[in-house]
């Protein structure tokens, strides 16, 4: 208490607990809901030690908003989906400590901090205070599940190693070796998420003396299916950015394109020259991305991410699209990459428990066989596709929305047949120990075989998906498939020649 004491009298922090008068814009002051003492009190400090994190969040809704002002809206517009929080919290201002303060006893990252329990890592379960629905329909979401979909299946991580671990040249051949805990949190466990673990305190020299913090490994980390201190898996500020948490920006391309961008995932890149992205690029000034429900014709005029996949979207009339959701495949009836050949939807969002005919960890097998059980059945796939469809029907004729899904379908099944083509070879190449078949990816041919499904196969059904021609031809698409292809064969001819 006494730091504080200095900094008040320092001057370092004007009237800013004035019922949080400092904190809006003019237009804002007479609906500002009061901040909390224990907030009050955060900012005492932080106004001076992190500046860009107090003024981020001044200018977000939280700050200008209380539960009880947030539940008060429209069901149609209606952000919060919880019972109102206890101990006088639903009347106040969404602060520092109403965040970094909740469930203590659950977060291993909780220290004791200027007389408060304060969490580093603000998880989804602390959002769901809130937000509850949302946190639900998020764990039911492959991203929010990413983490383990990816460490916790063998056959990926062999993958991951073969491109991540620094190779050791043995008899003049690299051999594979593990990749390090902070490669992988740069590369591919920047979008899965890391695991953050407390690995003890440490004392740190401040502005305001020396303190004690946690020690995070796996930190920082943003990755959608990141495993919090609280072992709760997500992090909503993957698409919703601290401190400001604005929709607006998880509603724009860009938010999405930090992880989709390709090659492996090229869903942004295919946007960008799709007719739909060029319209977003050009007239995206004129948009209104804060209203919900999204209002077509009114609030935008073609899809970006969060149209097709997430948000509430209504005509001019009031008729409901498309419901809101963070579960992201409610409207996706086919499951288009990362994987081997296309499928549908795996039923749970944990595919970790999949396994396919021969037993491995995979929605299929190489000879493009389902593993039905496990993956959703045509019921299901009709229901997601006509949910989708409501979406289209926004700006689009039945007609035209059905012929773009035919053509989708039918890239479905030639990128598989191209794939099964390309793994054939690879088969063969293994039968007659051309390639060692123990590690699927480390050598040159394992490499092409993993070019036609990971980059050319992706690229080319994303196109049909997203209507971006060029990337299913020749930016990465059918024209690289059938060259691959054939450098594939005749790799194998030249193979069984030299034998």
């Amino acid at each position: 208490m006494a730091r504080r004491i200095d900094i008040w009298k320092k001057g370092l922090v004007p009237a800013v607990l004035a019922a949080g008068v400092l904190l809006f814009n003019s237009g804002a002051l007479a609906q500002a809901p009061p901040l909390s003492e224990a907030t009050e009190g955060c900012l005492m400090c932080h106004e001076e030690a992190t500046p860009g994190i107090v003024a981020d969040w001044r200018n977000s809704l939280h700050a200008k908003t209380s539960f009880t002002m947030a539940a008060a809206a429209s069901k149609k517009s209606r952000k919060v989906s919880s019972q109102p929080p206890e101990g006088g919290l639903a009347e106040v201002a969404v602060g520092c400590a109403e965040c970094h303060t909740l469930n203590p006893e659950t977060h291993k990252d909780t220290f004791d901090h200027e007389g408060f329990q304060v969490h580093i890592v603000v998880s989804p379960k602390d959002c769901a205070v809130c937000h509850a629905r949302q946190t639900d329909e998020y764990s039911r979401n492959k991203m929010g599940n990413a983490h383990r979909i990816l460490v916790d299946n063998p056959l990926y991580m062999t993958m991951v190693n073969a491109i991540n671990g620094p190779p050791v040249i043995k008899d003049g051949k690299p051999v594979t070796t593990a990749a390090d805990e902070l490669t992988n949190a740069e590369s591919c466990l920047a979008c899965h998420g890391t695991e953050v673990k407390v690995n003890g305190t440490q004392v740190r020299e401040t502005d305001f003396g020396d303190l004690e913090f946690p020690v995070l490994e796996g930190w920082p980390s943003q990755g959608v299916g990141r495993i919090n201190p609280d072992m709760s898996e997500g992090a909503c500020t993957a698409c919703h950015p601290r401190h400001g948490f604005d929709m607006a920006t998880a509603r724009k391309p860009y938010t999405c394109s930090q992880c989709h961008k390709g090659p492996d995932a090229p869903a942004y890149s295919i946007y960008s020259v799709s007719k739909h992205g060029n319209i977003q690029a050009s007239q995206d000034k004129d948009w209104d991305y804060t209203q919900k429900p999204w209002v077509a014709g009114r609030d935008f005029n073609a899809p970006t991410c969060a149209v097709c996949h997430a948000s509430g979207v209504e005509d001019a009339n009031g008729n409901v699209l498309a419901e809101s959701t963070h579960q992201m495949n409610d409207r996706l009836p086919w499951r288009l990459f990362g994987v081997i050949y296309s499928h549908p939807q795996p039923k749970e969002a944990d595919t970790t428990v999949i396994r396919n005919k021969e037993g491995q960890p995979m929605a299929t097998s190489l000879d493009g066989e389902w593993a039905k059980d496990f993956l959703i059945d045509e019921a299901a796939r009709e229901e997601r596709k006509n949910a989708m469809l409501g979406v289209c029907a926004g700006c689009h004729s039945r007609q035209w929305a059905e012929g773009h899904w035919k053509r989708m379908e039918n890239t479905l099944q030639t990128s598989d047949a191209m794939v099964k083509a390309a793994t054939d070879v690879m088969e063969e190449a293994w039968n007659k120990k051309y390639a060692q078949a123990d590690n699927l990816f480390d050598e040159s041919i394992e490499r092409k075989w993993m070019l036609q499904w990971l980059f050319y196969a992706n690229s080319t059904r994303k196109a049909s998906a997203m209507a971006g021609a060029d990337y299913g031809v020749f930016a990465g698409g059918r024209w690289d498939m059938s060259k691959n292809l054939a450098d594939m064969a005749q790799w194998l001819e030249t193979q069984k020649k030299s034998q």
